[in-house]
Parts: C-alpha cells; structure tokens; sequence
C-alpha cells in the first residue's frame, strides 16, 4: 500500500457507509419490517452503517427464491463445466477487489489490514479451489457383482442450504463455506454474524456481477434468535453449515433435528501449544506469539494454553513477556499494526472480565500496552497470565482474545493429560526436536487437527475441524464436497437375467 493509498484508508476509516441491505432471489431489498440495526465501528464505536434486520418473513422469501432457482432453474442440473464458470468469475471478481475487501474487512471487525489482505487472496482460492475439486473428485464408485449386475454412485446436490458464519475473518471463513455449495450445485442462503456484515454484502455484489441466475445465491442479515433460528427451522432447508461457539452449535443441532437436517458444526478450542525443553526455542516463541495474538486473538485455533517444560520456562517466559510489550497495538488501517480493536463493545468487556478472573484464580497478568488516542477503541492489549494451573477457567473457557495462558509442565505423561482435560479439541501444536515424541504426542492429544513444529499452515486439500465440544464434521478438500454438499444415491444395474424369486406363481 502507498502512503497516499494509506492516508486514503485513515480517511475513510471514519467515513459513514452506505446502509446494507438484503439480497434476495438477485435482488437488493429492505426486510418485510423495514427494521434495521446499527452496526458501529470496533475503531470508535460510532456507527459505521445500519443493516436491513431480518427475520422469518425474509428467510421464507430467500428459501422460496433458493427452491425455485434449485428446482426449475438451470443452477442445479447445470452442466459442471458450465457452472464452473461462474464459480471462477467469482474468484477473478474477488481478486479485483481485493483491496476494498481487505478495507472492509478492517473497518467492520477491526483486524488488522496487512493480515486482512492476505484473507482476501485465500478467498478468492477458496472458490478456485472448489472448481478444481469438483472437476477433477467428484465423482462416484463403481464395482462389478458377478457377471449379473453394475452397482455405481453419483453425488448429487442437496438443494437448498443455509450457511451461517462467524464474525472473526469472516470474509474468508464465508467464502470457505459458500465455494463448495456453489460449486457442487447447491442454492444458498447465508446469514451472515451480525457484528460484520461488510463483506458479505460486498459478496453480494460481486456475485450479482458474476450473474449468478436469480435464486441462487441470498443474503439475510439478522439475529441468531430469529433469522438464524427462522434458517434453521426451515423445512425446505436441507442442510446447515455452522461457525461459531459451542453452545449455539448445540441449539442449531437441537433444532435442526425436527427437520431431519444434516448439520456440520466448527466450534470453539482452547488450542494446547506443547513446548519441549529440546525444541527451537526461537521458531518455537514466534509461532507461540503468532499462533495467539494475530487475528487480534480472535481465532478458534489459537493456542490460549501455552505449556512450556520446566527446564526452558522461565527463559521463555521471559522472552514472551518481552514480545508483548513489543507488539504493535494501532490502528487497523495502518500497514504496521499486528494486534487491533475486537469486535464490539461486549465482546471487550467478556474478555476483560477474563483477564480479571485469572487474577482471582492467582495468575500474574502481564500486559502490553494500548496507546491513548486509541481508548476510544475496543482494545485488550496483548496479555499473558503467568502461573497459571491447568483447571483455572482461564484454562478451560474460551476467551477467543488476545489473552494466553501459561502453564509448566515436566513429563511427556503430564502434558498429554492435561492437554486433554479440556472440553475441547479442535486444534494442538507439539514443538520438539525429538521426532518420535512429536508423533506421539500428537497421536494422543485429543483434537481434531495437530502441527509438529509449525504454526498454523493449512493446506485446503486436507480435512478442518475437531472433536468432543470443537465441532462434528469436517471442512475442506473432498470432505466438503463428498460428505456434505451432496448426497451419494446408488445405482443397481442388472447386466444379465439374474434368478428373480417367483413368489405365487
């Protein structure tokens, strides 16, 4: 970014945006009630915009639209290569606005643009990705009974879906979900996260210039309690794809079972970061530090439980409480900042209410610190608590902030119990140099994804998700597009005059 292109993005920072509306069978519209809702600037809390507020009446019009443009529209009998167009379109459109996305992503959840940038490029993946992937593994089994019978399979799209996505990354995360639906042959209707609706009404207006048929692709921006809940209750609704926290997940899986509908559901974590005293302590403290305070700590795969082996403790301690006094706490839109504003008012003060928990459970909080011209800002400066036992809530809850946990640890034995006697288990990182022990250590913490000696690299070929209260199923790779967004029906073909019983003859 140039410095005039820079100064340009200060300026709008604290510019009004137009109002957001509904996207509904192609169509930008106000909701039935004409309601809308404020949505205010992590950066200022002043009000960047309003949003057209949902509700069942909407839902009922986009599902409407979705069934319509499913079943009589061309989306879901398309030919693949055909559809593939569309789905690419899409991509090459997000690369041209790349940077008034990775704006918007800044301005509306206060993440900080040099990472914000880099999730619109993986956005634009997601959908190239998902062209290649139906292209080349969507495809059925075939298999040989005898010389009598051909039995193969066809993966055909489920219909109408709801996908309903997270206010952390929430552009890239939304696009993760909406790329396979699409691309397999779904209709979708995303409702956004309340707290960051820019992107995905930009989503909107990129596919209407892609010219998606009508239908295919709406928006409903709202509440959980009632657009979600009106999404999920749906009975036209074949299937809900949900990112957020545990206890909603369980309410969407609760209330989707009237329906029969199939559900995947990506959850919280309290990520364990395992540091053994024979690891490379310097590669090992930069993906501690990384691995928590980028995304502003807003992340589910964040390693908030940091155990370190006695032996090297204390030198790290001291090289972590270095790094968050080092930390750039800024403004978003400045290309230097590495930790900015969460999301809202509230989510500030739960966080806050945290680091005040961890001091009544006898942790030592060391902070960074937040300039004062950004007070006005939901900032929670860079935070370790130190001497922290494993069974604190600091250790057990979610805080999704910029807060980690320290924790000592002495054996191998030790540290995989305690890794695990958590309620979670999406993500876990092993940093040794004895490789034998990285394996099984990695084999035995309970989590549905591992890195050994790596931060937070993923390869979207290979399956995203966790175990206990971190989720039920899987994103990504083939694990989308085959266990998810379609459905396997199974032909029978009889090649031969197989003996058929002769019952009253």
């Amino acid at each position: 970014m140039t410095q005039k292109t820079a100064e340009q993005a200060k300026t709008r920072e604290h510019s009004q945006q137009p109002d957001v509306k509904l996207y509904i069978n192609g169509q930008f519209t106000e909701s039935e009630s004409g309601a809308f809702f404020d949505n205010p600037s992590p950066f200022t809390n002043k009000t960047i915009n309003r949003v057209a507020q949902g509700g069942k009446e909407d839902i009922d019009k986009a599902v409407a639209a979705a069934t319509k443009a499913f079943k009589e529209g061309p989306w879901g009998t398309m030919k693949v290569s055909e559809r593939m167009k569309y789905i690419e379109r899409i991509a090459d459109l997000i690369d041209e606005e790349a940077e008034e996305l990775s704006y918007l992503e800044s301005l509306d959840t206060g993440l900080p643009i040099a990472q914000t940038r880099n999730m619109a490029a993986r956005a634009a993946e997601n959908f190239r990705f998902y062209s290649r992937m139906v292209q080349t593994k969507l495809h059925g089994e075939a298999y040989m009974q005898g010389s009598e019978f051909v039995n193969y399979t066809v993966y055909n799209p489920l219909g109408v879906v709801g996908l309903i996505t997270p206010w952390n990354a929430p552009f890239m995360l939304t696009t993760w979900k909406v790329a396979p639906a699409l691309a397999t042959g779904n209709t979708v209707i995303l409702k956004p996260a309340e707290l960051s609706p820019l992107t995905a009404n930009k989503l909107a207006e990129i596919i209407q210039k892609a010219e998606l048929p009508e239908g295919v692709f709406n928006i409903v921006h709202g509440f959980g309690e009632t657009a979600g809940a009106s999404l999920v209750a749906h009975p036209d609704v074949e299937a809900i794809s949900f990112t957020g926290e545990t206890v909603t997940g369980s309410v969407i899986i609760k209330n989707s079972a009237d329906t029969l509908k199939k559900t995947s559901m990506e959850l919280g974590g309290k990520s364990p970061l395992i540091v053994f005293d024979d690891a490379d302590f310097d590669r090992a403290l930069d993906a501690a530090v990384w691995g928590l305070f980028s995304f502003n700590g807003e992340r589910c795969t964040a390693n908030s439980r940091v155990f370190l082996h006695k032996n090297i403790k204390d030198k790290f301690i001291e090289a972590l409480k270095q790094r968050v006094q080092n930390i750039k706490v800024g403004d978003p839109m400045d290309s230097s900042t590495q930790l900015g504003p969460l999301i809202d008012k509230g989510h500030f003060e739960k966080v806050k209410s945290y680091i005040e928990i961890g001091k009544e459970e006898g942790c030592e909080v060391i902070q960074g610190t937040v300039p004062e011209e950004l007070k006005a800002g939901n900032y929670v400066p860079p935070t370790l608590l130190l001497n922290a036992t494993n069974d604190m809530r600091v250790c057990q809850e979610e805080i999704f902030g910029p807060v980690m946990a320290v924790i000592e640890f002495e054996t191998e034995e030790e540290v995989v119990q305690a890794a695990n006697d958590v309620k979670y288990g999406l993500a876990g990182y092993v940093w040794t140099n004895d490789i034998k022990r990285g394996h099984r250590v990695a084999q035995a913490v309970e989590a549905g994804m591992l890195w050994i000696n790596a931060q937070n690299v993923r390869d979207l070929r290979i399956p995203f998700g966790g175990t206990k209260a971190s989720g039920i199923g899987r994103e990504g790779g083939h694990y989308a597009i085959l266990e998810f967004y379609t459905e396997p029906k199974v032909i029978h073909v009889a090649i031969g005059d197989h003996h058929i019983p002769q019952f009253g003859k």
